[in-house]
């Protein structure tokens, strides 16, 4: 019969296996956000130097070196509009303790915004139904008083000019009735035979009011669907439907609302029109929020457009 030796060679008691400690939060890889920056602040400013060729006087002489530096009216305000945006997301992202990136602006080549805006990734769930709407709601309401004073002045920069003829092309620029209450101030009533030509300065101003806009869109896992999900809970997918079918139908009215249509069709292929749960979504909102979710409506209103952009073809 073998016999336990005195001092057995493996310890008999169980082991506790430590879990690997938590991954910090807010780490950051800051050379990739660098370099986007830069990448953007690149290629906004060229689409800003093509812009700037509507305010240069027809007799002045004309170069790309000399246009260049004129893209920064452009570039600059558009990069702070969508950096504000971005940064409000972040900020309740730290109040909250939430685990989030920094802003990936994201560069295009792009002749008339240089950019496809800017991103920040979030590592995890949110915890409860106010993290979730005040990190949702963040982002527009910064990115909108971003744009108040670059709209304003960029406005104020802009000149009225005689029609083009039938025969020219023409881009046109959707007015939401911010943008009109801006007209409005500054020329007043626009003469027949006239419009405005938009200064680089004005146009980041209505770029902003159309990013703002469509993250404000009560869909899925935009802005407004995080908004629209912590207002109504479940009901809220039914929104985010509704959604689809009228921007789909605007199709009909503008051909710029295809990219939406399409880009909101696959989010629901591949993330399903429900928003991911949050465990306390049956506790309704305070009503300090609620207050704020009918100014995130207000904003939307007044930033909107059923045409954002058109081209149209002289013959």
């Amino acid at each position: 019969m073998s016999e336990f030796p005195e001092n057995p060679p493996f310890p008999t008691q169980d082991f506790l296996w430590a879990a690997p400690p938590p991954r910090p939060k807010f780490q950051h890889r800051y050379r990739w956000h660098i370099v986007l920056f830069l990448g953007t602040l690149l290629t906004t400013t060229l689409a800003g130097a093509l812009q700037a060729g509507a305010i240069i006087p027809a007799e002045a002489p004309v170069s790309f070196w000399s246009v260049l530096p004129l893209g920064l009216w452009y570039s600059v305000p558009v990069l702070f509009i969508l950096g504000c945006h971005e940064f409000g997301h972040y900020y309740y992202c730290r109040v909250h303790n939430v685990d989030a990136t920094l802003p990936f602006f994201i560069p295009a080549p792009l002749p008339l915004t240089g950019t496809f805006g800017a991103v920040i990734r979030i590592r995890e769930p949110f915890p409860s139904k106010q993290a979730l709407f005040d990190v949702g709601i963040a982002g527009p309401i910064a990115g909108f008083l971003a744009l108040l004073p670059v709209l304003y002045f960029g406005v104020k920069l802009s000149k009225l000019a005689p029609l083009p003829p039938h025969d020219a092309e023409i881009i046109y620029f959707g007015e939401p009735l911010l943008f009109k209450a801006m007209s409005w101030l500054h020329f007043g009533r626009i003469p027949e035979g006239t419009d405005m030509i938009l200064h680089p300065l004005g146009f980041a101003g209505w770029l902003g009011m159309l990013v703002t806009a469509l993250n404000l869109l009560p869909f899925g896992q935009l802005d407004g669907g995080h908004i629209m999900y912590a207002v109504l809970g479940r009901r809220a997918a039914r929104v985010s439907v509704a959604t689809v079918v009228v921007t789909a139908l605007l199709t009909l009215h503008s051909t710029s609302w295809i990219a939406t249509t399409l880009m909101m069709l696959g989010m629901a292929y591949f993330l399903g029109f429900r928003h991911p749960k949050i465990v306390d979504e049956h506790v309704p909102l305070d009503g300090r929020r609620k207050l704020v979710a009918v100014c995130a409506l207000i904003i939307f209103v007044l930033c909107f457009t059923p045409v954002p952009i058109e081209t149209f073809f002289g013959k």
